[in-house]
């Protein structure tokens, strides 16, 4: 645990010290506790290997956890996820509400395999109806969750969603490019809302201020038609599919 007295830096500054973190946030604090925690980290990681390991071809569909079942988000989800598991790919959301709950509803209603990668929030997000019981899986950790997702999705859809929605594309995008990942579809769906925002990554990022290359957006695509995004995914896979890591 940190110390409680003041500490010098350079040239005689007082350096504060840092505190432990507030409760809420963290139980475990010194060093045993630390240690302890990498037990729970590996025990998530394990059976999260084991629930997935018999899962064939899946896709991964984000969007918000606010969207109404009146929304045309949520009916679009709900006939991407039946449209997925008509095609023999298992779908993993989030397994929250809204977008996820969609998603998994057309999977589960179609016969597919419906997936939920639950997460514990001070909140307490629930799972949601139309999980199958036995591939619900419940993490603690963020980082944990988003390796499963990153692992075993064939391809990421992300509709209209928030700064979780934000995160899981920038995480996907930034591990194809540096290559830590296998490279796979990742389609934004509704160009209403992601229309600006594919259309600043091309002409912004890549064309103006070359920050990223043009090879970094062979793999992002904006579709709304959910036939063309299965074309999309279908066709990035000539010879077969296969884990991204």
């Amino acid at each position: 645990m940190p110390s409680s007295g003041k500490t010098r830096g350079g040239k005689g500054t007082v350096v504060r010290p840092v505190m432990p973190p507030d409760r809420k946030y963290a139980s475990q604090t010194d060093f045993a506790g630390d240690g302890w925690r990498v037990f729970k980290i590996m025990a998530e990681f394990v059976n999260g290997f084991e629930k997935m390991s018999d899962t064939g071809p899946a896709v991964s569909v984000f969007g918000s956890t606010r969207t109404d079942p009146a929304q045309a988000e949520y009916k679009l989800a709900e006939k991407m996820g039946s449209l997925l598991a008509g095609k023999g790919f298992a779908v993993i959301t989030g397994g929250g509400p809204g977008v996820m709950e969609a998603a998994n509803k057309g999977a589960q209603k179609a016969g597919g395999t419906s997936i939920g990668f639950n997460i514990e929030l001070p909140l307490q997000q629930s799972p949601n109806a139309f999980i199958d019981r036995e591939r619900l899986i419940t993490f603690q950790y963020f980082f944990v969750r988003k390796v499963m997702f990153l692992k075993y999705s064939q391809a990421f859809i992300v509709l209209p969603g928030g700064f979780g929605t934000m995160d899981e594309f920038s995480e996907a995008a930034t591990l194809i490019q540096t290559q830590k990942s296998g490279c796979f579809p990742i389609i934004l769906m509704g160009t209403d809302y992601w229309g600006d925002y594919y259309r600043w990554m091309r002409e912004t990022m890549f064309s103006e201020k070359r920050y990223i290359a043009k090879k970094d957006l062979d793999f992002i695509f904006l579709e709304d038609n959910p036939e063309k995004v299965l074309e999309i995914i279908e066709s990035f896979y000539p010879e077969g599919y296969k884990l991204n890591f």
